[in-house]
């Protein structure tokens, strides 16, 4: 049966800033999808190695201060090149079981010169295939300290059984235009990766989905001051004013009338199941079509550059 997707939202907190840690919770997160049945598993946003807390804590703006290069240096030593294999082993695990996965990660590429991190959200195909890596496009206020900003490349869709899967990061999902590229590609399964908190997932999650008639599934990650990994360089200075929760989750789904399918799950950590129905797209689109009947190309068009951007081309 092509026309339902069982998904699962996998709410959990990283190792902080310990790829190699993180990494073996979300392979053991898809496995575990796996034996449920799952055809689709998401995590959140800059999952490995996990979210710049520190930025909001140290005086993360200070110039040229000891405690920020050190903390950036760790940063970018535990960031995914999914060039150097660092993904391969979830990559198996997808073609294993065949399972698609959207997962979060701080990418550290070599196209960009292999020192500078975007916060990234990567697309693994059933056949174990990375099919689209995409660089959120305007890092939030202090996130812009330590993430790049990306490009156009990766607003792509992907097709799963009957539906169209599209993703954007922590508050791109704010942004008219990236949305309005992905619904022009057909999306009706929207994907939106956060670092945690129902504070951003409550109110957008249901307006994206009533705007686009399509499935919106927010996935938040989890950490509270108990979840800083005692090696963490400067981690005293980081505690000092450190919030017992730094992210509470807040994962969820509405349907494509903007209704809660699942509500946000607060303070719990594992993988959260539901199975979606493809004739719901079709009948919410009856009456609104933001890119199809409900359009007005002949008035407004939106023009995208996908080129992957690139500051050296060599010519050999």
């Amino acid at each position: 049966m092509n026309h339902t997707l069982k998904v699962a939202l996998a709410q959990i907190s990283p190792v902080w800033l310990n790829k190699e840690e993180t990494l073996k919770k979300v392979e053991n997160s898809i496995i575990e999808a796996a034996k449920e049945q799952a055809e689709l598993i998401v995590f959140g946003e800059g999952l490995v190695p996990g979210y710049p807390f520190w930025l909001a804590l140290t005086g993360g703006a200070e110039w040229n201060t000891k405690v920020n290069k050190e903390l950036h240096a760790h940063y970018v030593s535990n960031s995914i090149t999914i060039e150097k294999g660092d993904l391969d082993t979830v990559c198996e695990l997808a073609k294993q079981h065949s399972i698609a996965v959207y997962l979060g990660i701080i990418e550290r590429p070599t196209d960009r010169g292999g020192h500078s991190v975007y916060a990234s959200l990567v697309y693994i195909d059933t056949d174990g295939l990375v099919q689209s890596v995409h660089r959120k496009l305007q890092p939030t206020y202090d996130e812009r300290l330590t993430w790049a900003p990306g490009d156009g490349n990766g607003l792509q869709v992907h097709s799963l059984k009957d539906f169209t899967l599209g993703g954007l990061n922590c508050w791109e999902n704010w942004m008219p235009l990236p949305r309005a590229a992905l619904y022009g590609l057909g999306e009706n399964v929207h994907i939106a990766v956060w670092p945690g908190s129902d504070h951003n997932t409550k109110d957008i999650t249901r307006f994206i989905a009533r705007e686009s008639r399509s499935f919106v599934i927010s996935v938040s990650s989890l950490m509270t001051r108990d979840d800083f990994p005692k090696d963490t360089p400067n981690l005293n200075q980081i505690l000092e004013k450190a919030p017992e929760i730094l992210a509470n989750g807040g994962s969820c789904i509405a349907g494509p009338d903007g209704e809660w399918l699942i509500e946000p799950v607060l303070h719990k950590e594992g993988l959260i199941y539901h199975t979606l129905d493809f004739n719901r797209v079709l009948e919410e689109r009856q009456n609104f079509d933001a890119v199809g009947h409900y359009s007005r190309p002949d008035v407004t068009q939106l023009s995208i550059n996908r080129e992957r951007q690139s500051t050296t081309k060599f010519i050999d």
